[in-house]
């Protein structure tokens, strides 16, 4: 009789495996561009800050003239109160909003967009910083937290600062116990161990034969999909005789 490995169980997407997404604050994003930000700037106050089990860095409710609220990464040093600018004219403080063509080279920046408008993509985890290295009139060269370069496009908006919550995978665990809740509240897999280790239920290496190594990992020709969880069969195995 055929069962359910783990990678099935959370392909299936039930409750077991779900993000418990109704949880999370929201999305962190930049301000919308509007017609009056590519003309100058808006202003903004930052009127709360927030933890988020979605987010692995704080968040910071800003609160423009226009009227419109957005949760967005919070960069180190920013106080409930401060005032913040998005546009093309903004200051280069921390906290505003800002196309890459117009931040100075060697600004430390986050929350950077792949696409002019999508809200941002890159160097939003806790403690991350980018810098801008080299400007051109089509281009704009980033170097990324992992020592990478990559070229963005030039109306590409970026936050001033660094993402505030550094220092956090520092602190040590100590114990399992701990990595579990951590995990847990992401709904992420914990603990992560071999199939052999398993349970029969849980993955075909498992059962109570699981102190025994020397299990083939190869999956019968006739599995069915996503039965096959190790090599791929070969065409024959053995010695070739009578050649």
């Amino acid at each position: 009789m055929g069962k359910r490995i783990t990678s099935q169980k959370r392909g299936r997407g039930s409750p077991t495996y779900r993000a418990p997404s109704f949880r999370y604050v929201g999305a962190a994003r930049h301000k919308g561009l509007t017609e009056r930000e590519k003309k100058g700037c808006v202003r903004g106050q930052v009127r709360d800050l927030l933890h988020c089990p979605g987010h692995y860095a704080p968040l910071m409710v800003i609160t423009y003239e226009d009227g419109e609220t957005v949760i967005t990464v919070a960069p180190l040093g920013v106080r409930v109160g401060d005032h913040v600018e998005s546009g093309f004219d903004a200051r280069p403080m921390t906290g505003s909003t800002l196309p890459l063509i117009n931040i100075p080279e060697g600004t430390p920046i986050c929350n950077v967009e792949n696409q002019p408008g999508d809200g941002g993509r890159f160097v939003r985890s806790s403690g991350l910083a980018a810098r801008i290295e080299a400007k051109s009139a089509d281009k704009v060269i980033v170097n990324m937290p992992s020592k990478m370069k990559k070229e963005f496009r030039p109306l590409c908006r970026a936050m001033i600062g660094i993402v505030a919550g550094g220092g956090r995978p520092e602190k040590p665990l100590v114990k399992a116990g701990n990595n579990y809740h951590k995990k847990r509240a992401r709904n992420k897999l914990y603990p992560r161990v071999c199939g052999l280790s398993m349970n029969a239920l849980d993955h075909p290496f498992g059962g109570s034969r699981s102190s025994k190594k020397g299990k083939v990992t190869i999956a019968p020709r006739n599995a069915p999909p996503g039965r096959r969880v190790g090599l791929i069969r070969p065409r024959r195995s053995g010695r070739r005789r009578g050649r």
